[in-house]
Protein backbone atom coordinates (compact mmCIF):
# COMPACT_ATOMS: atom_id res chain seq x y z
CA UNK A 1 0.00 0.00 0.00
CA UNK A 2 0.91 3.50 -0.19
CA UNK A 3 2.78 4.88 2.87
CA UNK A 4 0.52 5.83 5.58
CA UNK A 5 0.11 7.86 8.55
CA UNK A 6 -1.39 7.14 11.65
CA UNK A 7 -3.67 8.87 14.38
CA UNK A 8 -2.32 9.99 18.22
CA UNK A 9 -1.06 7.06 20.12
CA UNK A 10 -3.57 5.10 22.57
CA UNK A 11 -6.61 5.70 19.74
CA UNK A 12 -7.41 3.56 16.91
CA UNK A 13 -7.73 5.94 13.49
CA UNK A 14 -8.08 4.74 10.29
CA UNK A 15 -5.04 4.71 8.73
CA UNK A 16 -4.27 7.88 6.39
CA UNK A 17 -2.59 7.34 2.97
CA UNK A 18 -0.71 9.09 0.75
CA UNK A 19 -1.17 9.10 -2.75
CA UNK A 20 0.98 11.67 -4.30
CA UNK A 21 -0.78 15.09 -2.63
CA UNK A 22 -3.95 13.24 -1.56
CA UNK A 23 -4.74 11.77 1.24
CA UNK A 24 -7.47 9.22 1.90
CA UNK A 25 -8.49 7.65 4.71
CA UNK A 26 -8.88 3.96 4.58
CA UNK A 27 -11.15 2.31 6.80
CA UNK A 28 -12.41 -1.35 8.02
CA UNK A 29 -9.43 -3.02 6.01
CA UNK A 30 -9.81 -6.40 7.87
CA UNK A 31 -13.22 -7.14 7.53
CA UNK A 32 -13.78 -10.26 5.32
CA UNK A 33 -15.16 -9.22 2.07
CA UNK A 34 -14.93 -13.02 0.68
CA UNK A 35 -15.27 -14.90 4.11
CA UNK A 36 -14.48 -18.48 2.43
CA UNK A 37 -11.50 -17.19 0.93
CA UNK A 38 -10.23 -15.16 3.96
CA UNK A 39 -10.01 -12.48 1.54
CA UNK A 40 -10.45 -9.06 3.16
CA UNK A 41 -10.91 -5.69 2.14
CA UNK A 42 -7.12 -4.52 2.51
CA UNK A 43 -6.30 -7.51 0.05
CA UNK A 44 -9.03 -5.73 -2.59
CA UNK A 45 -7.29 -2.47 -1.91
CA UNK A 46 -4.33 -3.95 -2.42
CA UNK A 47 -5.20 -5.91 -5.71
CA UNK A 48 -6.54 -2.72 -7.89
CA UNK A 49 -3.05 -0.69 -6.65
CA UNK A 50 -1.34 -3.51 -8.22
CA UNK A 51 -2.77 -3.52 -11.60
CA UNK A 52 -4.04 0.27 -11.26
CA UNK A 53 -0.97 1.45 -14.27
CA UNK A 54 -3.07 -1.46 -16.83
CA UNK A 55 -6.43 -0.32 -15.44
CA UNK A 56 -6.85 3.68 -15.32
CA UNK A 57 -6.21 3.99 -18.82
CA UNK A 58 -9.44 2.38 -19.35
CA UNK A 59 -11.71 4.79 -16.77
CA UNK A 60 -9.82 7.86 -17.48
CA UNK A 61 -12.57 10.19 -18.32
CA UNK A 62 -15.43 8.08 -18.50
CA UNK A 63 -18.65 8.81 -15.92
CA UNK A 64 -18.31 6.04 -13.29
CA UNK A 65 -21.73 4.59 -11.98
CA UNK A 66 -20.72 3.33 -8.61
CA UNK A 67 -21.50 -0.26 -7.41
CA UNK A 68 -20.83 -0.32 -3.34
CA UNK A 69 -21.23 -3.23 -1.69
CA UNK A 70 -19.94 -1.94 2.03
CA UNK A 71 -19.57 -5.35 3.64
CA UNK A 72 -18.54 -7.28 0.97
CA UNK A 73 -19.07 -9.58 -1.87
CA UNK A 74 -22.08 -11.32 -0.34
CA UNK A 75 -23.63 -7.76 0.23
CA UNK A 76 -26.25 -7.54 -2.22
CA UNK A 77 -24.74 -3.48 -2.76
CA UNK A 78 -26.68 -0.62 -4.27
CA UNK A 79 -25.92 1.67 -7.18
CA UNK A 80 -25.29 5.17 -6.73
CA UNK A 81 -24.96 7.54 -10.05
CA UNK A 82 -24.83 11.14 -8.41
CA UNK A 83 -21.01 11.34 -6.60
CA UNK A 84 -21.51 11.48 -3.04
CA UNK A 85 -21.92 14.82 -1.45
CA UNK A 86 -18.95 14.17 1.01
CA UNK A 87 -16.05 13.12 -1.42
CA UNK A 88 -12.98 15.10 -1.09
CA UNK A 89 -12.10 18.30 -3.40
CA UNK A 90 -9.74 16.40 -5.45
CA UNK A 91 -12.37 13.86 -6.77
CA UNK A 92 -13.12 15.24 -10.26
CA UNK A 93 -16.89 14.88 -11.66
CA UNK A 94 -18.64 15.09 -14.62
CA UNK A 95 -21.98 17.13 -14.88
CA UNK A 96 -24.49 15.52 -17.35
CA UNK A 97 -28.34 15.38 -17.93
CA UNK A 98 -29.07 11.87 -17.15
CA UNK A 99 -32.42 10.66 -17.09
CA UNK A 100 -34.15 14.12 -17.09
CA UNK A 101 -32.07 15.88 -14.57
CA UNK A 102 -28.11 17.26 -14.32
CA UNK A 103 -26.17 14.21 -12.15
CA UNK A 104 -22.60 14.76 -11.30
CA UNK A 105 -20.63 11.08 -12.21
CA UNK A 106 -17.53 10.55 -10.51
CA UNK A 107 -14.41 10.42 -12.51
CA UNK A 108 -11.33 7.57 -11.89
CA UNK A 109 -8.59 9.73 -13.16
CA UNK A 110 -5.59 8.64 -10.83
CA UNK A 111 -4.67 6.22 -8.36
CA UNK A 112 -5.85 8.30 -5.34
CA UNK A 113 -9.81 8.27 -6.59
CA UNK A 114 -9.60 4.51 -7.96
CA UNK A 115 -8.58 3.74 -3.98
CA UNK A 116 -11.21 5.98 -2.84
CA UNK A 117 -14.03 4.42 -4.44
CA UNK A 118 -12.74 1.03 -4.18
CA UNK A 119 -12.68 1.95 -0.30
CA UNK A 120 -16.32 2.93 -0.39
CA UNK A 121 -17.29 -0.92 -1.30
CA UNK A 122 -17.20 -0.69 -5.05
CA UNK A 123 -15.62 -4.26 -5.67
CA UNK A 124 -16.02 -4.20 -9.15
CA UNK A 125 -15.98 -0.44 -11.31
CA UNK A 126 -18.78 0.12 -13.87
CA UNK A 127 -17.36 2.89 -16.32
CA UNK A 128 -19.74 4.50 -19.35
CA UNK A 129 -18.79 3.42 -23.33
CA UNK A 130 -18.25 7.11 -24.02
CA UNK A 131 -16.33 10.22 -22.71
CA UNK A 132 -17.24 13.03 -20.64
CA UNK A 133 -16.39 15.43 -22.87
CA UNK A 134 -18.91 13.30 -25.43
CA UNK A 135 -21.31 11.43 -23.46
CA UNK A 136 -23.60 10.55 -26.71
CA UNK A 137 -20.52 9.42 -28.74
CA UNK A 138 -19.37 6.12 -27.40
CA UNK A 139 -16.05 4.78 -28.26
CA UNK A 140 -16.57 1.07 -27.54
CA UNK A 141 -19.09 -1.05 -29.14
CA UNK A 142 -19.98 -3.92 -26.10
CA UNK A 143 -21.97 -6.74 -26.30
CA UNK A 144 -22.53 -8.46 -23.53
CA UNK A 145 -23.00 -12.68 -24.08
CA UNK A 146 -24.87 -13.78 -21.10
CA UNK A 147 -25.33 -17.84 -20.44
CA UNK A 148 -29.13 -19.31 -19.65
CA UNK A 149 -28.78 -21.29 -16.64
CA UNK A 150 -28.25 -24.72 -18.16
CA UNK A 151 -25.63 -23.01 -20.69
CA UNK A 152 -21.99 -24.23 -20.46
CA UNK A 153 -19.21 -21.70 -20.48
CA UNK A 154 -17.63 -23.96 -23.29
CA UNK A 155 -21.03 -22.61 -25.14
CA UNK A 156 -20.47 -19.30 -24.73
CA UNK A 157 -17.19 -19.26 -25.78
CA UNK A 158 -18.35 -20.96 -28.95
CA UNK A 159 -20.89 -18.10 -29.10
CA UNK A 160 -18.22 -15.47 -29.03
CA UNK A 161 -15.99 -16.68 -31.54
CA UNK A 162 -18.77 -16.87 -33.64
CA UNK A 163 -19.14 -12.76 -32.70
CA UNK A 164 -15.59 -12.34 -33.33
CA UNK A 165 -16.14 -14.08 -37.08
CA UNK A 166 -18.92 -11.60 -37.73
CA UNK A 167 -17.75 -8.57 -36.84
CA UNK A 168 -14.69 -9.54 -38.31
CA UNK A 169 -16.63 -9.66 -42.01
CA UNK A 170 -17.63 -6.06 -41.36
CA UNK A 171 -13.46 -5.26 -41.24
CA UNK A 172 -13.95 -4.79 -37.20
CA UNK A 173 -11.06 -6.18 -34.91
CA UNK A 174 -13.28 -7.46 -31.58
CA UNK A 175 -11.50 -8.29 -28.19
CA UNK A 176 -12.72 -10.61 -25.71
CA UNK A 177 -12.77 -10.34 -22.04
CA UNK A 178 -14.66 -12.73 -19.14
CA UNK A 179 -17.35 -11.18 -17.40
CA UNK A 180 -16.01 -12.35 -13.79
CA UNK A 181 -19.40 -13.77 -13.41
CA UNK A 182 -20.48 -16.29 -16.00
CA UNK A 183 -19.74 -14.89 -19.70
CA UNK A 184 -17.89 -13.22 -21.83
CA UNK A 185 -17.78 -9.44 -23.29
CA UNK A 186 -16.93 -8.66 -27.13
CA UNK A 187 -15.41 -5.14 -27.06
CA UNK A 188 -15.02 -3.12 -30.02
CA UNK A 189 -13.13 0.07 -30.34
CA UNK A 190 -14.79 2.74 -32.87
CA UNK A 191 -14.63 5.53 -33.90
CA UNK A 192 -16.44 8.74 -32.32
CA UNK A 193 -19.14 9.83 -34.26
CA UNK A 194 -22.09 7.90 -33.79
CA UNK A 195 -24.78 8.71 -31.22
CA UNK A 196 -25.67 6.14 -28.56
CA UNK A 197 -28.81 5.61 -30.24
CA UNK A 198 -27.54 4.73 -33.46
CA UNK A 199 -25.00 2.36 -31.68
CA UNK A 200 -26.96 0.77 -30.16
CA UNK A 201 -29.24 -0.13 -33.28
CA UNK A 202 -26.03 -1.59 -35.08
CA UNK A 203 -25.74 -3.71 -32.05
CA UNK A 204 -29.39 -4.90 -32.11
CA UNK A 205 -29.09 -5.40 -36.05
CA UNK A 206 -26.16 -7.53 -35.28
CA UNK A 207 -27.59 -9.53 -32.46
CA UNK A 208 -30.76 -10.68 -34.65
CA UNK A 209 -28.76 -11.35 -37.58
CA UNK A 210 -26.67 -13.74 -35.74
CA UNK A 211 -29.64 -15.35 -33.57
CA UNK A 212 -31.99 -15.79 -36.53
CA UNK A 213 -28.18 -17.63 -38.37
CA UNK A 214 -27.52 -19.43 -34.74
CA UNK A 215 -31.01 -19.90 -33.14
CA UNK A 216 -29.45 -22.93 -30.96
CA UNK A 217 -26.69 -20.60 -29.64
CA UNK A 218 -28.52 -17.54 -28.85
CA UNK A 219 -31.66 -16.27 -27.43
CA UNK A 220 -33.11 -12.45 -27.86
CA UNK A 221 -35.70 -13.52 -25.31
CA UNK A 222 -35.03 -10.67 -22.16
CA UNK A 223 -37.75 -12.08 -20.37
CA UNK A 224 -36.04 -14.92 -17.85
CA UNK A 225 -39.45 -16.87 -17.76
CA UNK A 226 -39.44 -17.63 -21.53
CA UNK A 227 -36.11 -17.43 -22.43
CA UNK A 228 -34.56 -21.00 -23.50
CA UNK A 229 -32.03 -21.91 -20.55
CA UNK A 230 -29.70 -23.45 -22.71
CA UNK A 231 -29.23 -19.98 -24.74
CA UNK A 232 -26.83 -17.54 -24.51
CA UNK A 233 -28.44 -14.00 -24.55
CA UNK A 234 -26.85 -11.69 -27.14
CA UNK A 235 -27.71 -8.87 -24.60
CA UNK A 236 -27.72 -5.62 -27.05
CA UNK A 237 -29.35 -3.59 -24.46
CA UNK A 238 -26.05 -3.17 -22.90
CA UNK A 239 -24.79 -0.54 -25.28
CA UNK A 240 -28.53 1.65 -24.80
CA UNK A 241 -27.54 5.49 -23.42
CA UNK A 242 -26.17 5.54 -19.82
CA UNK A 243 -25.93 1.65 -19.45
CA UNK A 244 -22.56 0.37 -17.89
CA UNK A 245 -20.70 -3.02 -17.84
CA UNK A 246 -17.58 -4.10 -15.19
CA UNK A 247 -14.93 -3.00 -16.54
CA UNK A 248 -11.93 -5.17 -17.76
CA UNK A 249 -9.68 -5.78 -14.53
CA UNK A 250 -12.66 -5.36 -12.11
CA UNK A 251 -13.16 -8.00 -9.29
CA UNK A 252 -16.84 -9.43 -9.24
CA UNK A 253 -18.91 -9.83 -6.18
CA UNK A 254 -18.70 -13.65 -6.36
CA UNK A 255 -16.98 -16.84 -4.39
CA UNK A 256 -13.44 -16.90 -5.01
CA UNK A 257 -12.73 -13.04 -6.50
CA UNK A 258 -13.16 -13.55 -10.05
CA UNK A 259 -11.91 -11.05 -12.20
CA UNK A 260 -13.28 -9.70 -15.73
CA UNK A 261 -9.84 -10.44 -17.89
CA UNK A 262 -9.19 -9.86 -20.82
CA UNK A 263 -8.17 -13.28 -23.46
CA UNK A 264 -6.69 -13.74 -26.54
CA UNK A 265 -9.01 -15.39 -29.28
CA UNK A 266 -7.00 -18.48 -28.93
CA UNK A 267 -7.43 -18.75 -25.05
CA UNK A 268 -11.16 -18.31 -25.88
CA UNK A 269 -11.09 -21.42 -27.91
CA UNK A 270 -9.53 -23.55 -25.48
CA UNK A 271 -11.23 -24.90 -22.12
CA UNK A 272 -11.11 -22.09 -20.10
CA UNK A 273 -13.05 -21.12 -17.02
CA UNK A 274 -14.21 -17.85 -15.19
CA UNK A 275 -12.51 -19.20 -12.19
CA UNK A 276 -9.40 -19.54 -14.00
CA UNK A 277 -8.60 -15.71 -13.45
CA UNK A 278 -8.85 -14.47 -9.73
CA UNK A 279 -7.93 -11.38 -7.81
CA UNK A 280 -4.83 -13.51 -6.45
CA UNK A 281 -3.40 -14.87 -9.82
CA UNK A 282 -4.66 -11.71 -12.54
CA UNK A 283 -1.72 -9.22 -11.44
CA UNK A 284 0.78 -12.25 -12.10
CA UNK A 285 -0.85 -13.00 -15.75
CA UNK A 286 -0.78 -8.97 -16.33
CA UNK A 287 2.81 -8.85 -15.60
CA UNK A 288 3.30 -11.84 -18.34
CA UNK A 289 1.01 -10.51 -20.56
CA UNK A 290 0.52 -7.08 -20.49
CA UNK A 291 -2.55 -5.35 -20.82
CA UNK A 292 -4.35 -7.86 -24.16
CA UNK A 293 -7.14 -4.48 -24.45
CA UNK A 294 -4.78 -1.88 -24.58
CA UNK A 295 -5.53 -1.46 -28.64
CA UNK A 296 -9.23 -0.26 -27.25
CA UNK A 297 -7.30 2.86 -26.32
CA UNK A 298 -5.33 3.57 -28.89
CA UNK A 299 -6.65 5.87 -31.58
CA UNK A 300 -5.41 3.89 -34.73
CA UNK A 301 -7.60 0.90 -35.78
CA UNK A 302 -10.75 1.64 -34.60
CA UNK A 303 -13.58 0.21 -36.26
CA UNK A 304 -15.52 3.07 -39.04
CA UNK A 305 -19.33 2.66 -37.45
CA UNK A 306 -20.89 5.52 -39.21
CA UNK A 307 -20.16 4.46 -42.43
CA UNK A 308 -22.52 1.12 -42.21
CA UNK A 309 -25.05 3.69 -40.67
Amino acid sequence: MPRSAHGPPGKSVAPLVGVGKQRIRLTNLDKLFWPQEGIRKRDLLRYYLRVAPHLLPHLKDRPMVLRRHPDGAADPGFFMKHAPDTRPDWVATCRMRHKGRHTDFVLVQNLATLLWVVNLGCIDLNPWYSRCDAPEQPDHLMLDLDPGPETPFAAVRDAALIVRDALSSLGAAAYPKTTGSRGIHVGVPIRRGPAHERVWQFAKALARELTSRHPRTFTLEYSKARRPPDRVLLDYNQMAYGQTLASVYSVRPKPRAPVSTPLTWAEVARPIAIEDFRLDNLPRRLGRRGDLWKPLLSPRGRFDLGRLL
